[in-house]
């Protein structure tokens, strides 16, 4: 069985492409960065990591690359895969599009047509797959369209695991947290698929994928930026600060009365999976510095995102946002010359002010209550 996964970074090759691997597929990584494609192909395999006290290694071998630039290559590779999967960042997906339309395009004209292919986005996104078919639909006409809706398949998923950026003398070691989850909407699949092990396939998809974003990555990326505003250099310093600590906490409340209410969650397991993902946070063997986690926040205060969607749903049902909007605020703190989104917020906030700026990248209106708690909290930070 062939795989062909878009990203060949920290998160590709310690996450996806390991799973993949232990499933028993021969693993083509396409990607940007030449050293990671070179390195791949001279040698085929790589080590991953697990931040633990063993310090276990695993070797993932039957591995190549291919240059992401090159888009015959990439296509050729669409065209005669049996997967592909992706851990590119949401806005890089539609980079991407274009050779899989192409592949697509193959596939219709060298015999595999009657051959199912899914494409599976693995990103920190709701309906990652789907954003994926769109921007590939866009590129097809509509004999391919009518193709792929036959023979191609684009199930959403929900991924889960902590890989912070690392520097290691072998460029292809990575290290990663011990905790993971993937799971998979089955309801998207083609009927007679085979399911892969260490996937978890479920009918309905929207609790995993919110319970996941505005837990795990509603509570990471605001203990980065309160973390920040505390002057804390990594996560597990900052959630080492009881003050940083109540605000992540306090928030994931927030966050968890909105999920309990919304899918009947159980609210005392609910209350469990908190405590958990909090000592995921402070893994001893993880250094994550907060300027990754924190890293595009344009994205992370987008309406639909994990700071100000759970944020109004929590309001719309009289919940409080207390600590939410304090991640909002802080967000807005967040100066990290080289991030182009960061150089872009806080450049309108200086010639705007914060409650414009907000408004334009969250869609609220600048009376909503929301906003204007958030904007409370920016000026008493």
């Amino acid at each position: 069985m062939k795989a062909l996964h878009f990203g060949a970074g920290n998160i590709g090759r310690g996450f996806i492409g390991l799973i993949l691997s232990r499933a028993g597929y021969k693993v083509t990584f396409s990607d940007v960065n030449q050293e990671l494609v070179h390195a791949l192909l001279e040698r085929g395999e790589y080590t991953v990591e697990l931040a633990n006290e063993s310090k276990e290694q695993e070797t993932v071998t039957g591995v190549t690359a291919i240059d992401g630039r090159d888009l015959q290559k990439v296509a050729e590779a669409v065209a005669e895969t049996d997967l592909v999967t992706t851990a590119v960042g949401v806005g890089v997906l539609k980079h991407i599009a274009a050779g899989i339309a192409k592949g697509l395009e193959y596939r219709r004209h060298v015999g595999t047509v009657q051959k199912p292919l899914h494409i599976i986005a693995c990103e920190n996104a709701i309906g990652g797959s789907t954003q994926l078919k769109e921007h590939v639909y866009a590129l097809l006409d509509e004999q391919a369209q009518a193709y792929a809706d036959q023979y191609v398949y684009f199930p959403d998923s929900a991924v889960d695991r902590i890989v912070p950026i690392q520097n290691h003398a072998d460029p292809l070691h990575v290290q990663v947290e011990p905790f993971y989850e993937w799971v998979v909407d089955r309801s998207r699949m083609a009927p007679a698929f085979k399911p892969m092990e260490g996937v978890v396939y479920v009918d309905d998809l929207e609790p995993y994928i919110e319970r996941k974003l505005f837990t795990v990555n509603t509570g990471h990326c605001i203990a980065a930026y309160i973390g920040y505003v505390h002057g804390y250099d990594t996560i597990q310093k900052a959630i080492a600060d009881e003050k940083v600590k109540s605000v992540v906490y306090g928030a994931l409340q927030e966050t968890g009365g909105v999920l309990v209410k919304r899918f009947g969650f159980n609210r005392e397991d609910h209350m469990q999976y908190i405590v958990k993902i909090l000592g995921r946070f402070v893994n001893p063997y993880l250094t994550d510095e907060v300027t990754r986690v924190g890293r595009s926040p344009l994205r992370k205060l987008s309406p639909n995102d994990r700071l100000v969607r759970p944020a109004l749903l929590a309001h719309a049902e009289g919940m409080p946002v207390t600590h939410l909007a304090m991640g909002i605020a802080a967000a807005c703190k967040f100066d990290v010359s080289d991030d182009p989104e960061v150089v872009e917020l806080q450049s309108l906030i200086r010639e705007k002010g914060v409650a414009s700026a907000l408004s334009h990248y969250t869609a609220m209106e600048q009376g909503h209550p929301v906003l204007a708690e958030a904007v409370k909290q920016y000026h008493q930070m």
